[in-house]
This record gives C-alpha cells, structure tokens and sequence, in this order.
C-alpha cells in the first residue's frame, strides 16, 4: 500500500502542528510514542525554533512554543490542523464573508507556503496553507502518521454549511448516529460531530488522529511518561480509538486500525 504524499488536492487536509506550553516535553513525548525523529529549525533572531518531526525520513508533523500571549491566557497546549488551498488569501477572505473570523492575517512562512489562520462561525479553528516547497505530511495513513482531522461543533448544520461553501466539502451522514464523513472530491477527508451532553468540557475544535499498531500498548506508554488518557480505549466500527494528552495537555487522538486504511492515490 501506498502512503506517501507528493501533492494535495484543494480542500484536503495536509498538515498537523502543535503549539506547546512546553515544547521540550512535548517533543520528547511525542517522539517516543510514535517513533519520529525531529530537527530544530531556526526561524529568525530572537523568535523560536520552529521544531520538524520526521517518520522514516518524511516529513510527517510539526510544532512550536505556543505564544506567550496565549499562554498568559490561559490557554493548553493544541494541535491544529491545515487544509490546503489554491490561494490563502481569497480562501481566508472567503471565510470571512461566509460568517467566519481570520484569527492570523496570510503571512508568508519563507519559501515553504504561505498561511493564514481562520475561526469557522461555531468557534473551532483551523489554518489555510498555500504550499510552496513545503506541501504538507509526507507519509499519512500509516502507524505513526495522521489519518483523520474531526470537528467537534455545537452547530452541525452551520459547520457544514461553511465548509460546503468554503472549500466544496461533501458529507455522507449516518442515519443512527449522526456522524458526518467529511469528502473532498470523493475521497474521505475527516469527520464532523455535535457536541453533546456527555462530553464534559469539550469546545468547537478540530482534533487530530494519529494512527498506532496497538491501543493498548500506546496507552500504556502515554501513562508511564506521565501522559492523560481522556477517553477510551474503545471499540469502533473503523478500530479502536483513544483520547490521550501529553504532560502539556495538547489533546489528540490515536486509532489502531481493523481494517487497512485508504492508500493515498493522488
């Protein structure tokens, strides 16, 4: 099977970073349950490394200190998700236009794309990336690689709606559940659900999934470094899934797969 990326389509997402009270710990976290290796990049005097994760070699996520703005806020560490677009700049005023908030104006991130920040009109936030040199994860879908990007979201309907009209995004909704499967020009692309009841505490935001060989051993290993296990692990139709957090608290997925995932066909 084929997992290497060489170029997203419009609309797909292509990239996951986190912004980390501690980027230290969440490196040294994150590395050691999913098996990348990382590099420090300068990005200018006087601002922070911007840190690269690799697996196998590939390019596969990536993360910076959470400004200090936010972190006087209060706020946790997160990771976030990008979709790429033809041109951040009319994607991100498009948002505006369709009852959305740019968060972070396009700002060229040197010659590896240019991006820009958007809150869709339920208050979740995701980014818009232009790639240059940089496309994005070069390696998804496989142990140790994201496979999913979820919406959670208090307003189904005016989520889809935005992302509908935003990015030309199609749904197929599961009569029982209510689900919604997320497709970008016919391929699954992610997923959206309401917030309910039962979900204490949770808040409009996109999670990230990442895949693992085995749930429970990864669990496991998320205790022992001093990690949070949120939810589960608990039996799905698509594997077995879990919320976890590292000891920042950037909240994120994990799934082991029943079944082999969708080979990437470009």
């Amino acid at each position: 099977m084929n997992y290497t990326v060489t170029k997203y389509p419009a609309g797909t997402f292509s990239w996951v970073d986190v912004a980390s009270t501690d980027m230290a710990k969440t490196k040294k976290f994150m590395t050691k349950l999913l098996g990348w290796t990382s590099t420090d990049m300068p990005t200018g005097e006087g601002m922070p490394d911007y840190t690269m994760f690799y697996l196998d070699g590939k390019d596969v996520a990536g993360g910076s200190p959470m400004p200090p703005e936010m972190m006087k806020s209060g706020m946790s560490s997160m990771w976030n998700s990008y979709v790429t677009v033809e041109n951040v700049d009319e994607a991100a005023k498009k948002a505006e236009e369709l009852g959305g908030k740019i968060v972070m104006p396009a700002i060229d991130v040197f010659d590896s794309g240019r991006m820009a920040g958007v809150m869709d009109p339920t208050g979740a936030t995701l980014f818009l990336w232009q790639p240059k040199k940089h496309i994005g994860s070069k390696i998804v879908n496989t142990v140790g690689s994201f496979c999913w990007n979820e919406l959670y979201t208090k307003d189904l309907d005016a989520a889809k709606k935005f992302y509908s009209a935003l990015f030309g995004w199609t749904y197929d909704v599961d009569a029982k559940s209510g689900y919604v499967t997320i497709k970008n020009k016919g391929r699954m692309n992610g997923g959206m659900m309401e917030i309910t009841d039962d979900m204490k505490g949770a808040v409009p935001m996109w999670v990230v999934y990442f895949t693992v060989e085995d749930v429970e051993k990864s669990v496991a290993m998320v205790k022992e470094m001093g990690g949070t296990v949120h939810m589960g692990p608990k039996e799905m139709s698509v594997g077995k899934i879990t919320m976890i957090a590292d000891p920042t608290d950037a909240s994120c997925m994990l799934m082991e797969m029943s079944v082999a995932p969708e080979e990437w066909v470009e």
